[in-house]
């Protein structure tokens, strides 16, 4: 044998070395929380870089050409493409190739002196990052090719796969099992409560790893030498088969089922052992559908999971069109959750970050070229496929990414480097030269070339890292401290500038130097103004520029602008500032008109809150105003229940009446306009009239927690105790909530005060505060401690209650303390007094009732 030959035949250590990098890089970044952080992208590019070099030296000292797949090409040309789009542009170019990005460009940026040229991307650091990302795939790719020449390698990397995603899944179901609902009992996923704990915080994210490790297992299982070599691949393709089934993702369980049902039919030409296949299909499911038999029906209950495909995703699909055709060169790689915003139509809890559609990702994302990019790994995909000479473990790959592809259609697994590695690394085992290409004279490129070039790729991978290092959470943190700490303006002007330059579609930052306008006065009101605008033009649903507009338009005295302002941020999702702030700041009729929402659905609400913010000299005038405007709308009836209530409130006796007949005329049917009514009567002095309103109830609202409640408090207002607490005792097993709880312990303490059984009283008020604590429930507890003689027991209720209060709230209940502990003391004194003097008849007498006494106040301890 030859030197050459010899050399040829045996793994270079520099070959192993790639292949260890390749394993840890297989292990680490699921592990790693999904390799979702940011962080992830510098030790994936490092890595990536290392196998590269350690591949390339390998081939060279076995004196092998490097082969490149045509699977490739495209990631090559994607990491091209996100350098293009990273190019500063003349402005006449940029409105050439990018009118949509040459329009932001003249209305966000221009006036604040942003001049210069722009990229085509409308988030550079996001596309960095993505260049970097690019760059590491392909050095995976091309090292994992090199790699998986030997069968051997093959098999272990392979196998590295497998074996991860089944640790993943023991470690959910280990977290199942103790009931963990915290990674490692450690680490709280903020924005996601998976059905699943692992190191994945997305489920489909889990499902699409899970299910493409699952499949590899069952193809190495099935080209293992002997039974006994299989057992471990097929434990965990059934553990990775159920951890998909656990994690409650409907498109990773359908998907996961396509690719075993595929893999089988490729495996199928080869029949003799095609009904394997098809029973290790059955043992997943069996035991994962097993397992999570119970979640998965719950799942299926909550929503139609078509119905629910098509309102969460299938309805975003024409807007996301919509935005490929207005950047057909992309608007960035990595920018849409940037660049989105701009496009939303209705108020979202939640930022999308991504299209959610791997083919419309890559349209948005990257215009025209990237659906050609698309079109051809599509191609090399199906070069992959025609092979002939797969073996079981090929073809699993093959079907398994297929699966994972067709989730993409859904999900965005591919997006984070997990999956996305994981699939590389797979297909490298596929994309390999054939045996007899090997066989043949040596073909593809020099490896010490190809090594120079891995090493330009991996340094400019790097690079882009530093600028790829700011994110919009990052900046909008930066900026938000800076306001919120009141920093000079001159400064938070300047470096909201800076990051207005780096992240020019986020309308967070405007937000923000809005809000920091603002906060400086009437001076700056007018500039406040401009930023707010320019927020809603990159978020025309943004309820935080509505909230800077309404502000400014206020320091500048323009109140009816102002409230306007207010009520569009209600309507754009920010509730609470209508509440909190917008309500106490109106002084007229007029402005209260004009924070008033266009749906009749909130203007019942906003009615309540009007009440309640102490408007009570305008709220029958603004009643009077909406009743008219919203008249036709079903909700009318309840806008004159709301005057019958005010009307109550300041006894005016006759237009309550009045107001509750017309409510019984609109909605004669409904609970709360017989409520109502009986509440008329009640104040009028026609108690019974009221009691047989109530009462009449029955047969129409059995069980009716509502009616019950209203029944009882009736009734004890009218001596009947034991009548409200026999209706209180026939909803007990029908209350659902904690709050309702209280509100029956409450009703039941009310009846026996009247009776002046106190100590039972005091029982139902101490159950009533701990289904729902509060300052006045607590001070309740005390004064029946107190009345008890039970001075000590007062006083801690007392001191339970001024935790629940302001600090500026707090100075009577220490007074009342301090009161309650003195005669507890005197108490004490007298006690001890009447001992020293006293028989020792007279001693155990004042001894039992101590003990008595104490018994009651040991009971006051635990409320």
């Amino acid at each position: 044998m030859s030197s050459a030959s010899h050399s040829r035949s045996r793994t270079s250590r520099y070959t192993l070395g790639a292949e260890a990098v390749l394993a840890v890089l297989l292990v680490v970044l699921p592990l790693s929380l999904g390799s979702a952080p940011t962080w992830v992208h510098g030790p994936l590019v490092v890595l990536a870089g290392l196998a590269f070099v350690l591949a390339c030296v390998g081939a060279w000292r076995q004196q092998r050409s490097l082969h490149l797949p045509p699977l490739a090409l495209p990631l090559g040309v994607g990491a091209l493409l996100c350098a293009l789009q990273l190019v500063p542009l003349p402005p006449g170019l940029l409105a050439v190739l990018s009118p949509e990005a040459a329009g932001l460009r003249d209305f966000v940026l221009v006036p604040l002196g942003l001049d210069g040229p722009r990229p085509l991307s409308m988030d550079p650091p996001a596309t960095w990052r993505e260049l970097a990302r690019h760059l590491a795939y392909l050095l995976t790719f091309v090292a994992a090719v090199q790699v998986c020449r030997s069968g051997r390698a093959r098999r272990r990397l392979l196998s590295t796969l497998a074996f991860t995603g089944a640790a993943i899944a023991v470690l959910g179901l280990l977290h199942a099992l103790l009931g963990l609902d915290t990674l490692l009992g450690v680490i709280a996923f903020v924005h996601a409560r998976p059905p699943l704990v692992t190191p994945f915080g997305n489920p489909n994210h889990l499902a699409a790893f899970l299910g493409l490790s699952a499949t590899v297992s069952l193809g190495l299982a099935l080209s293992s030498e002997g039974r006994t070599r299989a057992v471990p691949y097929v434990l965990a393709s059934v553990l990775g088969g159920t951890g998909v089934l656990l994690s409650l993702s409907r498109g990773g369980i359908a998907f996961f089922v396509f690719g075993m049902l595929a893999f089988a039919l490729l495996w199928a030409r080869t029949w003799r052992r095609g009904g394997m296949v098809l029973l290790c299909l059955l043992a997943v499911l069996a035991v994962g559908g097993q397992l999570a038999a119970e979640h998965l029906a719950a799942e299926l209950e909550t929503a139609d999971s078509v119905e629910e495909l098509r309102q969460s995703k299938l309805q975003q699909w024409p807007v996301l069109a919509s935005v490929a055709r207005d950047y057909p060169l992309g608007l960035g790689r990595g920018a849409f959750e940037s660049a989105f915003p701009r496009y939303q139509t209705r108020p979202v809890i939640n930022t999308s970050t991504h299209p959610e559609n791997a083919v419309l990702q890559l349209a948005t994302e990257l215009g025209v070229p990237g659906l050609l990019l698309l079109a051809v790994l599509l191609w090399g995909f199906g070069r992959l496929w025609r092979r002939e000479g797969l073996g079981a473990a090929e073809l699993a790959v093959l079907a398994g990414v297929a699966a994972l592809g067709l989730h993409e259609l859904f999900d965005f697994s591919l997006e984070l480097p997990a999956s996305a590695v994981a699939v590389w690394v797979a297909l490298a085992s596929v994309a390999r030269p054939e045996d007899r290409q090997r066989a043949e004279a040596p073909r593809g490129h020099a490896p010490l070339r190809v090594l120079a070039v891995g090493v330009a790729l991996t340094t400019v991978a790097l690079v882009a890292l530093v600028p790829g290092w700011s994110t919009l959470e990052r900046a909008e943190a930066e900026l938000g401290a800076l306001v919120t700490t009141r920093a000079p303006l001159a400064e938070v002007r300047a470096r909201g500038l800076v990051l207005i330059d780096r992240h020019p579609a986020d309308h967070a930052l405007q937000d923000l130097l809005g809000l920091a306008h603002v906060n400086a006065g009437r001076a700056e009101a007018a500039e406040a103004l401009a930023f707010a605008n320019r927020a809603l033009f990159l978020n025309p649903v943004d309820a935080w520029a509505h909230r800077v507009a309404a502000r400014a338009l206020l320091t500048l005295g323009r109140r009816t602008q102002a409230f306007l302002e207010y009520r569009l941020a209600f309507e754009a999702g920010d509730q609470a500032l209508m509440w909190s702030e917008a309500l106490g700041r109106a002084r007229t009729l007029e402005e209260l008109q004009a924070l008033t929402p266009e749906t009749a659905r909130h203007v019942v609400t906003f009615a309540s809150q009007l009440q309640r913010a102490g408007h009570q000299e305008r709220i029958l005038p603004w009643l009077d105003w909406a009743r008219e405007r919203f008249d036709a709308a079903p909700e009318a009836a309840r806008l004159w229940e709301r005057e019958a209530r005010v009307r109550l409130e300041r006894r005016e006796l006759a237009e309550a009446e009045a107001a509750s007949a017309e409510v019984v005329r609109r909605a004669p049917d409904a609970l709360s306009s017989s409520l109502l009514r009986a509440d008329v009567l009640h104040a009028q002095g026609r108690g019974d009239e009221a009691l047989a309103v109530l009462e009449g109830l029955g047969p129409r609202f059995p069980g009716n927690v509502e009616r019950a409640f209203a029944l009882a408090r009736l009734q004890v207002d009218l001596g009947l105790t034991r009548r409200a607490r026999e209706s209180l005792q026939q909803v007990n097993p029908l209350v659902s909530n904690s709050s309702q709880r209280a509100q029956l312990y409450i009703l039941e303490a009310s009846s026996y005060e009247r009776e002046g059984l106190r100590a039972r009283a005091l029982e139902s008020w101490k159950s009533a505060v701990r289904m729902q604590p509060s300052g006045s429930l607590w001070f309740k507890v005390a004064r029946l401690h107190e009345s008890l003689h039970q001075f000590d027991a007062a006083a801690r209720a007392v001191r339970e209650g001024l935790l629940l209060l302001p600090e500026a709230q707090r100075g009577e209940g220490e007074a009342w303390v301090a009161r309650l502990e003195a005669a507890e003391r005197q108490r004490v004194q007298e006690r001890r007094r009447a001992r020293g003097g006293a028989g020792a008849e007279e001693d155990m007498l004042l001894r039992a009732l101590s003990a008595e006494e104490d018994m009651g106040a040991a009971e006051g301890e635990a409320p």
